[in-house]
């Protein structure tokens, strides 16, 4: 029977998991809808990040998002060498398509490997005060868990919003994939532009890592469910659009949040595919894009 406190709980709960949805999704944002690399390892950054938080929270006791934040340098690295090789290897020639694919296919297997080498196949996960501690507002119950995860999603991704839009590398970050000519002349050069810009897609994904495990154990096989939700999030909001990738997040949270509580958790898989085809069939452009 439908409540209106179950109703209440259902769409918390997918706002919730809606603000997780966009940190994950928010480097993607970056990577494919701003420099059209379609980087299908994002998942997999994410996972490697949530073990150096398993890792440094195990040994040393740091706070899980303490040391998302520390190792984001190290992702952004990471990922400005990862985009030289590709821009070598494939850009460089043309041929970035199906084969740059095939590298970022070949990335995310490798890191996989990596960390079932390192960790094994068992579920790990971190402590923290907020784990396990829970508010309650009336009827509506906010599981810190993941409300403390959806307030620094909510910050990195605003972070982000105007280090894109108010900075002079944010802005050329955005002008590249619009016009390349116009960005040289303005003295800029964009293949540094393009290496910065997925060295950072690459860093929001350490924060992001830091913040799924605080809201349940991970395993490296995990990034790959998420997938499908990411390049959802990313067509829905509109092709690299920073606040569309918000608002399609959210959507995405509350539309599997509601499925799991009204028709089973079995089908809310299937949701990102179907929010994916009716954008492609209705509004490929998506919601923030430009028509």
């Amino acid at each position: 029977m439908i409540t209106a406190e179950l109703f209440a709980n259902a769409v918390v709960s997918g706002v919730l998991l809606g603000g997780f949805y966009a940190a994950v999704a928010v480097g993607l944002s970056i990577a494919f809808g701003q420099l059209d690399i379609v980087n299908i390892a994002h998942p997999s950054f994410v996972v490697a990040g949530s073990f150096a938080a398993f890792a440094l929270n195990d040994a040393l006791g740091l706070d899980p998002i303490l040391v998302g934040v520390l190792v984001a340098p190290l992702f952004f690295l990471a990922g400005a060498v990862i985009y030289r090789v590709y821009f070598q290897s494939f850009e460089r020639t043309g041929q970035e398509s199906l084969r740059g694919l095939v590298f970022f296919f070949g990335i995310m297997f490798i890191a996989e490997v990596a960390l079932i080498l390192s960790y094994g196949v068992d579920y790990r996960l971190v402590e923290a005060s907020y784990i396990g501690g829970n508010w309650k507002i009336g009827a509506v119950d906010l599981p810190l868990r993941m409300l403390v995860p959806f307030v620094v999603a909510l910050s990195m991704t605003t972070a982000i919003w105007l280090y894109l839009s108010r900075t002079f590398t944010g802005r050329a970050i955005q002008a590249v994939a619009q016009d390349r000519l116009a960005l040289q002349l303005m003295g800029a050069d964009p293949i540094r532009i393009k290496q910065h810009a997925f060295g950072l897609a690459v860093a929001t994904a350490a924060i992001a890592g830091s913040l799924l495990i605080i809201i349940g154990p991970v395993e490296p096989s995990i990034g790959r469910i998420y997938i499908g939700k990411v390049f959802a999030i990313v067509v829905l909001g509109g092709m690299g659009s920073i606040s569309g990738t918000l608002i399609a997040a959210f959507i995405l949270g509350i539309a599997e949040s509601m499925v799991a509580t009204f028709a089973g958790p079995s089908w809310s898989n299937a949701v990102a595919f179907g929010i994916l085809l009716v954008t492609l069939a209705v509004r490929p452009q998506g919601l923030m894009g430009r028509t």
